[in-house]
């Protein structure tokens, strides 16, 4: 193999060398998203050369008209001069629990369906409570790989997690690993992300059934975090009421929470507005332990009112309407969301080839035994080089993604590529750059 600091590299490799040295970024391997997005930043400045921008998952499409015009409408009304309700408004809370129904085949009240300040804010909202049910249970359990930033929201809040990459333990092998874990009792929750971030990979209904199972045995909260909807592009859930819907836990057990964004699939990420979806049960629920800590033993009440009303004074007035308006053009199925964003798993299946024929391999490549759905996300590695290794040297070449490393995967040879905002324009750069690397290093 040929030394890096040997090679006329596509991007100047003294600027990158500095940039990466004024970082301050002890190990690329282990930064951040954010980090690196800065440091890439940085580097196109100074060399006013385009990246190949793989690293962070943003959406690379614009928003729907109908959130648009939808949230122009409602600041014209003066919604902006108001407190929106903590719960949500009515209209949202309505055509949340149309589109679980239309979409996932579950019922659920309007009252169990709770908009959050995005994704996140509803994780964290939901580790705050699923920690405080049973002092015993005082551990999350992440079915991994995926989203950093989750275990990062558990330090913040000082609470235990225990992680398994879930690679070499798919269909019945699952069930053995799984349960572990929970033999100990001190888990209060499982989560992870279907479709996964980073992996892609999609849990099957057997999978579920056995993640269900489990969760009813052993009596914890599954949180089941849909940021890609319907984004498993080998079938078609775009029709709503009709089959096939989106797999769910939420059909074999009654021990569940979900997380629904708008950022991927309604390509809605500037406005910070998702969906919690909670099982009417748990949500109606009494406990003891919340009855001491807050005066109130209802689940669903102290999450509303005790923590989402301290995480703040509820989502962003106007954005529940835009948000209103798309879900309800997708229930009356005047809007079809996924033919709108079929264009990731397009990007997919060109730039998935391309680093195939370029010396790179697929890491996450199958689903039991089926191959991966093409989308949003794909993991690839190059031989004989750790992630951190190959991560900082396709720096060089105008490439950046991130580290499986910081996801929790054990394969810590392999990096996670986004492909959003990658389109057909840059496609003959990335497969230059990906020659040139593979020229230098094969």
């Amino acid at each position: 193999m040929v030394s890096l600091k040997n090679q006329d590299t596509p991007i100047d490799f003294a600027s990158v060398k500095k940039q990466i040295e004024r970082s301050g970024i002890k190990s690329i391997g282990k930064a951040s998203i954010r980090e690196l997005v800065s440091l890439i930043n940085e580097i196109e400045i100074e060399t006013k050369e385009k990246y190949i921008r793989m690293e962070m998952g943003v959406p690379g499409l614009a928003s729907p008209g109908i959130g648009i015009n939808a949230e122009i409408k409602a600041l014209k009304s003066g919604v902006s001069s108001k407190y929106p309700m903590i719960d949500g408004i009515t209209p949202l809370k309505n055509e949340i629990s149309r589109f679980v129904k239309y979409f996932l085949n579950i019922d659920v009240t309007p009252k169990s369906c709770i908009p959050t300040v995005g994704s996140m804010q509803g994780g964290f909202a939901a580790f705050l409570m699923l920690t405080k049910l049973d002092p015993i249970k005082d551990t999350v359990l992440f079915i991994d790989p995926g989203f950093p930033v989750q275990k990062q929201q558990l330090e913040v809040l000082d609470k235990k997690f225990k992680t398994f990459d879930v690679y070499n333990f798919r269909g019945e092998a699952l069930k053995e690993k799984l349960e572990s874990y929970l033999l100990k009792g001190n888990i209060s929750t499982i989560i992870y992300s279907n479709p996964n971030n980073p992996s892609w990979i999609c849990f099957t209904d057997n999978e579920l059934k056995i993640i269900g199972d489990l969760a009813n045995k052993y009596n914890v909260i599954v949180i089941e975090d849909m940021a890609y909807f319907g984004m498993d592009f080998r079938k078609d859930y775009s029709i709503p009421g009709q089959e096939p819907y989106q797999p769910t836990v939420a059909n074999f057990t009654d021990n569940w929470l979900l997380l629904i964004s708008s950022s991927k699939a309604f390509s809605y990420a500037g406005q910070r507005v998702g969906m919690m979806v909670i099982n009417d049960k748990l949500f109606n629920k009494s406990f003891d332990s919340l009855n001491r800590i807050y005066g109130n033993p209802l689940f669903g009440h102290n999450l509303i009112y005790k923590v989402l009303y301290a995480l703040s004074s509820g989502v962003t007035h106007s954005a529940q309407y835009g948000l209103a308006a798309m879900l309800k053009a997708v229930n009356d199925g005047s809007f079809d969301f996924i033919e709108h964003v079929k264009v990731y798993g397009e990007r997919a299946k060109v730039m998935k080839k391309m680093f195939i024929n370029n010396g790179f391999t697929i890491v996450y490549d199958k689903d039991e035994d089926k191959p991966l759905a093409d989308g949003f996300y794909f993991t690839f590695s190059y031989k004989n080089m750790t992630g951190s290794e190959l991560l900082e040297k396709l720096l060089y070449y105008g490439v950046s993604a991130i580290s499986l490393a910081i996801t929790g995967s054990d394969r810590i040879e392999g990096l996670r590529a986004c492909v959003s905002q990658t389109d057909a324009s840059q496609f003959a750069d990335l497969e230059y750059r990906l020659r040139e690397f593979n020229k230098h290093f094969s």
